[in-house]
């Protein structure tokens, strides 16, 4: 069975994990019961052995998707000479905040016209297919056993049987007939089988008035609300309830170069998309969003005042470990031969300054706009403040977590003005005990270090890393977290250059690979979403609106046809990286959001 394409899926969840699922109607990736579990199904890593949970049309047909508006159901089409059909998908949201609760995928399959042909197969792949499976049959159940896990497969249609560890069901719907097939993991006396389809209506219905309610808290108005709002749900999605924290993305190991082995697991928390992810919410009106996910940074940076007094970790597990040892999974063939298959994030050791700018820039935004953070957290801060002041001058791995040894990364440095920034505006508006003069000192050491060797004067541009010819878009992010105004001589020199070296019709690299810029890695990557978004909300600052708005509209092309967006884009357009991706989906909503507001002041100015 041949791949399906990264950008052909749709996603549903339920805040404790995800499914994704093919326009062929294949869950090809699903973790329970939380997004860093082991998979459950993994054909997206593994098209033979991975293990699929699959309802599609067995004559020919076109499909289609697409969510109930302002929801994460989805609804995949199948649409033939002969009838139509479809399938509706989502995940119940639970009660609460208890991670402990059985969970569920439901499917409800419908005949729309026509005599329409399903098929249904069940086949996992436990543990990342590294156990097996006993198949018990009971009536329309089918009971899935393993030493990785077990759940039940409910139907209300007859015919339900094995093959060789797979559950099968062959049935036929006409208009208006429909069939329930319910995926339940947790205790199976939990779920009343005598009603199934009526039990599915009603979670059905109260899964859409849930998702609609809450984005009808939604403050944002301006132009392209709709693609906002499908940006806002997908971080929404990737939110673990039980803690608040956020996964950069709901799969492990999708690559960023097709048979290459740039292929990582993003199923965890990065301190790094913590200033992104405030801001979002609380320009979209989402303060509790906000607030959960702060408590959640709070408590990182409590532990780390609480031990030894070193860095933080670039990367959390969602429930706040610090455990991420990655491994190899050799047995799996990986994305369309794309290896090596890994869980577990190595990068975590890395050091990485820039975190300490973003963590406290997040702080910064919230206690600015949603309420004063507490003298605790302001010790913990304190702390992590007087650190920065004596190690950023240290080397270290960046932003982009090369794997080719530390240097002295220009955005590091100005991330650690950051945090030294903002940690003062924070003292200052609050009158909070801090060693200022000291810490002010420190941030104009940086700031003129990285005018001094960080600012390429034959080149005309801020380099990657210091006394470096290379270009790097994490440049972009100066205007946006004001270290330079955005019309600055150097800054809009800059812009240029990236826009020479580093874009490709609009689109953005990371970096150029050859140019001193090697990240230690084989291989080669396609264009990074979220600095495409980054330039757009550069230029829009810096009046460049008519730019921006055109690298703005051309990228929404390159969304699925789901408004989804995985780590990068590939040479012909293709989704490439672990998908869907919480830093793309956010840096849409600030570029938006800039962007929006550049228009209205110009239209404002003309009138």
């Amino acid at each position: 069975m041949a791949y399906t394409p990264i950008e052909s899926y749709g996603v549903i969840g339920n805040m404790r994990s995800v499914a994704l699922v093919g326009m062929d109607g294949s869950i090809d990736w699903c973790c329970l019961p939380h997004f860093d579990s082991p998979s459950l199904f993994a054909a997206i890593l593994d098209d033979r052995n991975g293990g699929r949970f699959r309802i599609t049309v067995t004559s020919e047909t076109r499909h289609r998707q697409m969510y109930m508006p302002e929801t994460n159901v989805l609804v995949t089409r199948f649409l033939g000479p002969d009838g139509v059909g479809e399938v509706v998908d989502f995940m119940p949201l639970p009660e609460g905040s208890d991670d402990q609760q059985p969970q569920q995928i439901v499917r409800i399959v419908k005949g729309v016209r026509g005599a329409v042909p399903f098929r249904m197969e069940c086949i996992p792949g436990f543990d990342f297919a590294r156990r097996p499976h006993d198949l018990t049959l009971q009536g329309e159940r089918a009971l899935f056993r393993s030493a990785g896990g077990e759940f039940t497969l409910f139907a209300d249609r007859i015919g339900l049987r094995a093959e060789h560890g797979t559950a099968v069901m062959d049935f036929v719907l006409r208009p208006n007939e429909t069939a329930t097939i319910l995926l339940h993991y947790g205790p199976a006396g939990a779920v009343n089988d005598a009603d199934l389809a009526g039990s599915a209506t009603r979670s059905l219905a109260e899964t859409i008035a849930k998702w609609k309610t809450w984005v009808a808290r939604c403050r944002y108005a301006g132009r392209w609300r709709e693609i906002v709002i499908r940006s806002a749900l997908v971080l929404k999605l990737l939110t673990f309830r039980p803690t608040g924290a956020i996964v950069a993305a709901a799969t492990c190991s999708l690559p960023e170069e097709i048979g290459g082995a740039r292929n990582w697991d993003y199923r965890y928390t990065w301190i790094r998309d913590a200033a992104f992810t405030i801001f979002a919410f609380l320009r979209l009106g989402f303060y509790e969003e906000a607030a959960q996910f702060m408590d959640w940074l709070q408590q990182r940076a409590k532990e780390n005042a609480q031990s030894v007094e070193g860095p933080l970790q670039i990367m959390y597990g969602i429930d706040g470990r610090h455990d991420l040892t990655e491994i190899s999974l050799d047995h799996l063939d990986g994305y369309r031969g794309s290896k090596p298959v890994r869980v577990g994030n190595q990068a975590s050791k890395q050091l990485q300054l820039d975190i300490y700018g973003e963590l406290i820039d997040s702080i910064y935004l919230y206690n600015k706009y949603a309420q004063p953070v507490s003298y605790d957290l302001w010790q913990s801060l304190r702390g992590m403040l007087d650190w920065i002041s004596e190690n950023w001058e240290q080397p270290d791995h960046g932003i982009w977590e090369v794997r080719g040894g530390p240097r002295h990364f220009v955005n590091s440095k100005m991330q650690c003005w950051v945090a030294l920034d903002r940690g003062l505006r924070i003292a200052q508006k609050r009158g909070l005990p801090v060693a200022d003069q000291r810490l002010r000192q420190e941030s104009h050491r940086i700031y003129e270090t990285i005018m001094q060797h960080g600012w390429n004067e034959e080149r005309k541009t801020f380099s990657q890393s210091f006394d470096s010819d290379a270009v790097d878009a994490s440049a972009l992010l100066m205007p946006l977290m004001l270290f330079v105004g955005p019309r600055d001589p150097r800054m809009l020199a800059t812009l240029d250059r990236i826009q020479q070296e580093l874009v490709s019709d609009s689109l953005v690299h990371r970096y150029e690979l050859g140019k001193g810029a090697g990240d230690g890695l084989p291989g080669r990557e396609g264009t990074f979403s979220v600095c495409t978004f980054w330039m757009v909300a550069a230029l829009a600052r810096a009046g460049r609106l008519d730019e921006a708005r055109l690298i703005f509209e051309k990228m929404l092309t390159y969304a699925n046809h789901l408004g989804l967006y995985a780590e990068e884009i590939g040479p012909s357009g293709e989704a490439l990286g672990n998908f869907p991706q919480a830093f793309t989906h956010l840096g849409l909503i600030s570029a938006a959001y800039d962007l929006d507001r550049s228009l209205n002041a110009r239209q404002t100015e003309k009138t």
